[in-house]
């Protein structure tokens, strides 16, 4: 599995309906498992991404797939970092002379 953090800010659609996150939060993570991804940890925030979610997807694909779905909506726009583990990244220096 490839894991993704995306920082999400409300659109102003989505802040005028923001009494409705928590439930469209549970929504966005049944669309993530129709993808084949999974929504691992959700946190509303304060600063600059109002949302920081941590997804875990099959491939690269499978998670454009879903974002695209999920922007769709209107009520986020997001920025996606990809995140690699402790292991991940030592495998990658590793290959540094």
């Amino acid at each position: 599995m490839v894991t993704y953090v995306v920082l999400a800010q409300f659109t102003d659609q989505g802040i005028r309906a923001v009494k409705n996150s928590p439930q469209r939060a549970s929504q966005g993570a049944e669309l993530a498992r129709s993808f084949g991804c999974e929504m691992k940890e959700i946190y509303w925030t304060l600063g600059g991404y109002d949302i920081v979610t941590v997804i875990e997807a099959p491939d690269e694909k499978s998670f454009m797939s879903f974002g695209c779905a999920l922007g769709s909506a209107g009520n986020i726009r997001t920025q996606t970092l990809r995140a690699f583990t402790k292991d991940e990244f030592s495998a990658i220096v590793g290959k540094l002379s």
